[in-house]
């Protein structure tokens, strides 16, 4: 049988706890700041990705692999 090592579920709620605690302490304009700043960071986060992707697609054509 084989062992879990690693929990997704358990790792979200983690996540959302921590998040909590940075906006629960927050004010309204300062939680909507944080919103933005975090939303602006996921935008260029997936803009990256989106280049890297492809990126590694062409050159996977150009190599015939």
């Amino acid at each position: 049988m084989k062992t879990k090592t690693f929990d997704c579920v358990e790792m979200k709620h983690r996540g959302a706890e921590q998040v909590k605690e940075k906006i629960d302490r927050l004010t309204v304009p300062q939680e909507l700041a944080f919103w933005a700043e975090r939303s602006a960071e996921l935008k260029k986060h997936q803009a990256l990705a989106k280049h890297e992707a492809a990126r590694l697609n062409t050159a996977s054509h150009n190599t015939g692999a």
